[in-house]
């Protein structure tokens, strides 16, 4: 199996990608389903329950990005060494993958537990809205180690191309979610804590899964002996060349999420923030397809890169956006038309049921940003998988600090567009991003074939 992923990636790009976008596709798409069910459960404790989760978020943002980052540094080290036919390199960068993983969790936990209650008053939480977001955080944090072993071991399996055991492990937790979830919440009377434990659990189950194929079974590409490991600097700076830049694209979206809650909370109040959060669930699920596409692209154009071949990169990019492209397009298509039956998700009580109307115009403007997201990301993703996530990073901070958060405030700040102001600044800000990602990426690829062809 795992000379068969490897062969793959090292294979017809165009193939590779459509192969390993798939089971990537339904992992993402369950592991957002976490969010969609406990959004459904926790609906029926109250706008203030919601409203509590939707203060955590940006900093659920930061505590699942650096897991899924530091999953991406691994993915690009070892596809590169895939590509680049060296067995050993890609088995020495797992290893270390793994020391990263445990040292971060370590560190993270710490620091956000010490944070929790000031930053998320800092976002606007107040009253019942902020007893409920503690309530919600401090499971979820204390459980970082979770979802970091769990996606960074993803990237250790996608790094090698194989993305189809990842997808069996995810199956396994959100079956799990999906049965703890009532139970925590409402027959033991846990509540909003009972929503993060359900998570919690269910993501460590994934990640004992992932860690006994690759430590215990070791039938993997790569082949970690932790008990002759040798720590080598060159590859941990590596591993974190394009970890930590992925891992501060969450904290960087995660700030211009703040910024937006803080606009919102200001011009709509705790009805606005519910509303906000309840769309911003389903925006997140939908996005989830274009960000399995665009995590095959960086595999894969890792493994063109380790192996120096310019023309299978090239391949790897355009084919990428011709698939993120008619999965945006059917995507937003379907949020504009069902967007008032969508909105019942998560307002289907009579105290939620005035979210309705403001759910629904979230989803038929904000989600018009979908659309051309298909070329942004995948041009995102392939830097990363040629070992530049600063390049990444810095498409993130124009993406969402300078030119999103720009447009929200002027239309529904300064313009005084209100809630529907912020809908509009989140879709034109994400559009002029894609285009001028898209553009430079294919800049960077000419560069890149120019220097091979040296």
């Amino acid at each position: 199996m795992a000379n068969e992923n490897v062969e793959l990636m090292r294979g017809e790009p165009e193939v590779a990608v459509k192969k390993l976008a798939i089971p990537i596709m339904i992992s993402m798409l369950l592991t957002a389903s976490y969010n969609i069910v406990d959004g459904i459960w926790v609906a029926g404790l109250g706008q203030s329950a919601i409203a509590g989760i939707g203060f955590v978020t940006p900093i659920f943002m930061i505590l699942n990005g650096v897991s899924v980052g530091l999953g991406n540094g691994a993915t690009s080290s070892i596809s590169r060494a895939v590509g680049a036919k060296n067995h050993e390199l890609a088995s020495r960068s797992a290893s270390h993958s793994i020391l990263i993983f445990l040292i971060a969790s370590i560190l993270l936990t710490v620091v956000l537990i010490l944070i929790q209650k000031p930053l998320l008053v800092s976002y606007g939480a107040s009253g019942q809205s902020l007893t409920e977001a503690i309530k919600y955080s401090t499971p979820l944090f204390l459980g970082l180690f979770a979802f970091m072993f769990a996606n960074g071991g993803s990237g250790i399996l996608r790094g090698e191309g194989d993305m189809k055991r990842a997808m069996y492990a995810i199956i396994v937790s959100v079956v799990l979610n999906i049965a703890l979830d009532p139970m925590l919440i409402y027959v033991l009377n846990m509540g909003s804590a009972g929503a993060s434990l359900a998570t919690i659990i269910s993501s460590l189950s994934s990640a004992i899964v992932i860690m006994y194929w690759i430590l215990v079974k070791k039938d993997t590409y790569v082949d970690i002996d932790l008990k002759h490991f040798e720590f080598d600097w060159n590859i941990t700076k590596d591993i974190l060349k394009v970890g930590i830049p992925s891992s501060l694209d969450m904290f960087v979206m995660s700030l211009a999420m703040a910024m937006y809650l803080i606009f919102i909370s200001s011009i709509g109040g705790e009805y606005g923030i519910a509303a906000f959060t309840s769309g911003q669930r389903l925006y997140l699920f939908a996005i989830m397809p274009l960000t399995a596409v665009a995590s095959a692209v960086s595999a894969v154009s890792g493994s063109a890169y380790g192996a120096r071949n310019a023309d299978y990169l090239s391949r790897t990019h355009i084919y990428g956006v011709k698939m993120g492209l008619l999965f945006s397009f059917s995507i937003t298509l379907l949020l504009i038309i069902f967007a008032p039956q969508l909105s019942l998700i998560f307002a289907y009580t009579p105290e939620t049921v005035g979210l309705v109307p403001e759910i629904t115009r979230f989803l038929q403007i904000a989600c018009l940003g979908l659309l051309l997201v298909g070329i942004g990301m995948p041009s995102s993703f392939l830097y990363q998988g040629i070992g530049r996530g600063t390049t990444s990073l810095v498409w993130t901070i124009i993406r969402e600090l300078i030119l999103t958060v720009s447009f929200t405030y002027l239309f529904g700040i300064v313009l005084n567009w209100g809630l529907i102001g912020i809908w509009v600044g989140l879709a034109v800000g994400r559009t002029i991003a894609s285009v001028l990602n898209f553009i430079y990426a294919r800049y960077t690829i000419g560069k890149i074939t120019r220097e091979f062809a040296k």
